[in-house]
Order: structure tokens, then C-alpha cells, then sequence
């Protein structure tokens, strides 16, 4: 193999690299989005269904302000087991692959690149680590009269702020509900 190919795929191992290290920084990130929905002409009942829905998925009620209408729930996130072996798994994979275009580059030190494999399971451990946290929801009825929502004459809207699994959860029980 000539050179400029193994240069090329040295460039090309670098990059695939790169892209692993910020897929697993990836997993860990927070994924907190905001759902708006039309509440029925008295929005504390359907308050009140979504804290029990919320309470149902082992999330607790620490917080309930009265002037904005507002509800804190917070639960612990506990990380996938599976998560944290693939990760794990692509880290072995990446670092494989970059020990090899190495040691093709540098027959001298060949064996020695193999040592890269040990850095795997600190994807699974950086994954593991950062995705087990407490999660906040809020929960908000946007009353008519508010500057967020100036349609006169609407009805008031529920604000849910989740983490994006959270609301496919509650999009799906409130499919399934109706």
C-alpha cells in the first residue's frame, strides 16, 4: 500500500474518531423540549391528570406555585445497560480501527497500539456517569390574559417542559386515552 493511502485512511480513522468522541458526549446531553397543549375549559383537571401521569412514571411533585399556575415534578433518570455496552462496544471498534491504521503507519510499535482498546469502557463509564441524574418537569397553565398567549378569547394552554422521552411517553398514554 503506498503511502498517500495510508496517510488518507490515517486522515479518515481521525475524523471517524472525532465523530465516536462526540456521539458518546452526545448520549449524556440533556434533551429538554416544550410541548403546548389545549386545555379544556377548567386546565386544573387536566393539571391534575398529567401530575398523576407524571407521579405514575415515579417522578414527585417538589414544587407548586400558585401564581403562575405552576407544577415541579423531578424523578431519577436511570441509564441503559444496554446504552452503555454499545457505546462501549463502538469505543472497542473505533479504537480497533485507529490501533491498526497505527500500527500500519508505525510497524515498529504495532502491538503496542492495541493498548487503545483499554480506553473503550470509559465510553460506557462516561455514559453511565452522566446519565444517571435527576430530571425536572414543569408543568404550566398559560392563562388568556398572559403576554405569552394574546389571542383574545382562547382558551388556556397546559406548557409541559420535559425531557423529549417523557413527552413521546405522554403523546402516546394521551393517544391512547382518547
Amino acid at each position: 500500500m503506498t503511502e498517500t493511502v495510508t496517510y488518507s485512511t490515517l486522515l479518515l480513522t481521525l475524523l471517524m474518531v472525532v465523530g465516536l468522541v462526540f456521539f458518546i458526549r452526545a448520549s449524556t446531553k440533556d434533551r429538554i423540549e416544550t410541548l403546548t397543549l389545549p386545555s379544556p375549559d377548567d386546565p386544573l383537571t387536566l393539571l391534575k391528570e398529567l401530575t398523576d401521569h407524571f407521579e405514575a412514571r415515579s417522578y414527585a411533585v417538589i414544587g407548586v406555585a400558585a401564581a403562575p399556575e405552576r407544577i415541579t415534578l423531578r424523578g431519577r433518570v436511570s441509564p441503559s445497560l444496554f446504552l452503555a455496552v454499545f457505546l462501549t462496544t463502538l469505543a472497542a471498534i473505533g479504537a480497533l480501527c485507529f490501533a491498526l491504521v497505527l500500527a500500519k503507519l508505525w510497524p515498529v510499535y504495532g502491538a503496542s497500539f492495541l493498548g487503545l482498546l483499554g480506553l473503550a469502557p470509559v465510553a460506557g463509564l462516561f455514559y453511565w456517569r452522566g446519565a444517571d441524574r435527576d430530571e425536572d418537569i414543569q408543568l404550566q397553565v398559560i392563562s388568556c390574559t398572559s403576554p405569552e398567549n394574546s389571542i383574545p378569547d382562547a382558551k388556556p394552554q397546559i406548557s409541559i417542559t420535559a425531557h423529549r422521552d417523557e413527552l413521546i411517553a405522554l403523546g402516546q398514554a394521551l393517544d391512547r386515552k382518547n
